[in-house]
């Protein structure tokens, strides 16, 4: 799932960023209201975190924007204005939540999850084929067996399941999950490709990662009989 963190202070996007990419989460941050604009419009995010003290905007105001759009991801308001007024107004524009600053990571990392189970645009569990993603509680099974995958692991899975069918290029795939620019000559998603087809595919029978030459990878199956429903 991506993340958009919107904070002009640097030492706060710079905690909130490494903490939620620990927890799993691909994270973009915007130091302004006209970055965060741009990010919203060019990116489909499952959550927006927003300061309301930005230097070119009052969140509040970056808030109704981001409402206007036709489709718009859940928005937790995170500030230091602690006063009843601003917390209620925040929620009546359309906040989904109000963290007040100075706060605790875990706290924060608890309503983010809440907000992602109730209030997420994308679906909760994911299943191609046999194959069978909670994104929630963070476990994958194919066929009923259970599959540990570290952190990014699970992160370039989830974005190839939620893209079926789709080719994704390795620059997709760094820049969804790792959050960088790729700069042509890492071979850090062929890496991780590998590890994941020893997991997901090398022991069964139907091959999921195809690799599309000249292109990058993709997650399909054609193996329609094998598609049941699977508990995680």
């Amino acid at each position: 799932m991506r993340l958009l963190v919107v904070e002009d202070e640097s030492r706060i996007a710079d905690f909130l960023r490494r903490g939620l990419e620990s927890a799993g989460y691909a994270v973009d941050v915007a130091n302004d209201a006209a970055k965060a604009l741009d990010y919203v419009h060019a990116t489909e995010y499952d959550l927006v975190i927003l300061d309301l003290m930005l230097p070119d905007m009052d969140g509040l105001d970056l808030l109704k924007k981001v409402r206007n759009r036709k489709t718009s991801p859940p928005v937790m308001i995170l500030s230091a204005r602690d006063a009843v007024d601003d917390r209620v107004k925040g929620l009546e524009l359309g906040a989904d939540d109000y963290l007040v600053k100075p706060f605790a990571f875990v706290e924060l990392l608890a309503r983010v999850r809440a907000l992602l189970r109730r209030g997420t645009p994308t679906p909760e569990r994911l299943q191609v084929g046999d194959l069978v993603l909670d994104c929630i509680r963070r476990k994958v099974v194919r066929s009923g067996q259970s599959i540990e995958l570290a952190p990014k692991e699970f992160s370039i899975l989830e974005y190839m399941m939620r893209n079926q069918g789709r080719p994704l290029s390795r620059t997709m795939i760094v820049e969804h999950v790792w959050d960088v620019e790729y700069d042509g000559l890492t071979n850090i998603v062929d890496v991780y490709i590998r590890h994941l087809r020893s997991k997901i595919d090398d022991r069964f029978p139907a091959k999921m990662i195809q690799t599309i030459r000249g292109v990058g990878y993709m997650l399909e199956t054609n193996d329609k009989t094998a598609e049941r429903t699977a508990e995680v």
